[in-house]
């Protein structure tokens, strides 16, 4: 989102920021839609909602198919950002606390996280087709079975299903075995995962299944890993309803099939999460390559001479970081080298031309370590701008949330939420209760947690976080007492910020869930 908002910004809004290959699976299906009637509602606009509503509707009449389109506006907040944060909102981050007054960037823009209403009111209104730019990620799923069984705004256990049935299948094939760390049991060709399809229930219970003919596979663990990523505690956070997980059940119930109930719903907050984006400057990067003995004592030698001619002044971030290692006895070169990154930031783009970094990270070539390669392609080490993202909270009421019908010349309003309960940003963190002695599990093996232990990872932000579960139900009493906060840190080894790290526990999903959060820079940043 922060590239196609700083790609707006930089075109003054001439630019179609838009995800363009929505369109490439989305115009071919266009016939099959209108005969068979099929609504759609898609978050494929980003930072330019309302011109994919035009594309979209230059295709259907090239296709002379008669289909309405609707389009939701209001997730660009930056004008209501602006007055909120003059009349004193210090905006403070939801990933460290600090408030925006004392970031050292200027926003050029600002989105934020819309529910699902726009989407069930645009089909109510006959919309086929719902075009949204920034809402979550399970608010087309919120919209669309909030229209099709007429739930309320208040009907917090249905919406509340459909939330999660929503974060089940917004990462595609994610949980039909994709990023999935069993992915060894997949069966049979893993070329072609197969798309995951929702089966929603009036009572919020639903089914999770997928196309058939296509590879992959659905079953409780794919539905588990599916479930632990990015959630950050108990309460799983939408703009319409918030989720509570601790009494989920997932279930099979059949070959690619898994049902899923137990999940609570209680009242929204009256905020929604808002991304404001800034530009931080540029970034470039080089690459030496390693091969064979002393791999340390080479990148700690070319390491010093390259700071040796640095100006390191003119950076606010300069890196030297190995990757891969050499193994013992390798069967080849390939299998020896590792690879060296030096990586930089600057405010300014002159700070990184070519002869203030990439000259002097190359030119001290010829009397570095024995071997030394240098990476030649100077594409990566020429300045690129990156981009700084804050998020934080903003009140659903500031926005202005509307549903375009252009064709039925209908603008709709669509009010915020009106019973509300404050967003709890500090979960309960906890070690397990009543630890079993680890000793009474018999002799024991040194071998990898993943060798009995699923896990699946996610971030929001730079806060990071990964769940943990295991495979049978007798393993969760030696997880739960094993995997402590400590026990996390030393699995972290150097990577262990000192930073917090929150911990709870999913006990009905037959493991457990473990979100350990810590602060790194975000992934734009790196």
């Amino acid at each position: 989102m922060t590239t196609r908002a700083g790609g707006k910004v930089d075109s003054h809004g001439t630019s179609d920021e838009f995800e363009p290959s929505f369109l490439e699976a989305f115009v071919p299906a266009l016939p099959h839609l209108a005969s068979r009637k099929i609504k759609v509602a898609v978050n494929a606009g980003a930072s330019s909602t309302e011109k994919l509503y035009q594309t979209v509707v230059e295709k259907i009449k090239d296709l002379g198919l008669d289909l309405t389109v609707a389009w939701v506006a209001g997730d660009e907040v930056l004008e209501a950002f602006q007055k909120s944060f003059k009349e004193g909102n210090d905006f403070k981050s939801l990933t460290h606390g600090r408030n925006l007054r004392d970031w050292e960037f200027e926003p050029i823009y600002a989105q934020a996280y819309l529910g699902g209403w726009g989407i069930c009111e645009a089909l109510k209104q006959g919309a086929d087709i719902v075009l949204c730019g920034r809402v979550a990620d399970a608010s087309p799923t919120i919209g669309i079975a909030a229209y099709h069984y007429g739930w309320s705004r208040t009907s917090y256990e249905e919406l509340a299903g459909a939330f999660v049935a929503g974060h089940f299948i917004e990462c595609s094939t994610y949980v039909t075995g994709g990023n999935f760390s069993g992915f060894k049991s997949l069966p049979g060709k893993v070329t072609n995962l197969g798309f995951p399809i929702i089966e929603m229930a009036s009572n919020g219970h639903f089914i999770v299944t997928k196309q058939e003919g296509r590879d992959g596979m659905v079953t409780v663990d794919t539905c588990k890993a599916q479930l632990l990523y990015e959630i950050q505690g108990p309460l799983y956070y939408n703009s319409d309803v918030v989720a509570r997980l601790d009494g989920i059940e997932i279930l099979q119930s059949g070959k690619d099939r898994v049902l899923v109930t137990g999940v609570k719903g209680m009242k929204p907050p009256p905020t929604t999460k808002v991304g404001i984006t800034a530009k931080g400057g540029y970034q470039a990067e080089g690459h030496y390559f390693l091969v064979g003995l002393d791999i340390e004592e080479k990148a700690h030698m070319i390491e010093t001479q390259v700071r040796h001619l640095l100006d390191e002044s003119r950076f606010h971030c300069l890196k030297f970081r190995t990757n891969g290692r050499c193994p013992e006895d390798p069967r080849s070169q390939d299998a020896a080298t590792v690879d060296l990154r030096i990586f930089a930031q600057a405010r300014n783009e002159e700070d990184l031309a070519l002869s203030n970094f990439f000259r002097p990270v190359s030119d001290v070539i010829m009397q570095s370590y024995p071997g030394a390669t240098f990476g030649v392609d100077a594409r990566q080490a020429q300045p690129k701008p990156y981009y700084e993202y804050w998020v934080s909270l903003l009140p659903q009421a500031s926005i202005s949330h509307v549903v375009h019908l252009p064709s039925k010349g209908l603008e709709l309003s669509i009010p915020p939420p009106s019973d509300t309960e404050a967003f709890v940003q500090d979960q309960d963190t906890y070690e397990t209760s009543n630890p079993v002695n680890v000793d009474s599990f018999g002799p024991t093996t040194r071998a990898p947690l993943g060798y009995i232990v699923h896990a699946r990872s996610g971030d929001k932000g730079s806060d990071c976080n990964v769940g943990f579960f295991v495979r049978q139900a007798d393993e969760w009493d030696w997880l739960r007492s094993v995997l402590t906060v400590d026990k996390i840190r030393e699995l972290l080894g150097d990577d262990d910020t000192g930073k917090p790290i929150s911990r709870f526990e999913l006990p009905n999903i037959c493991g457990k869930l473990m979100v350990s959060i810590w602060k790194y820079p975000s992934l734009i940043r790196s």
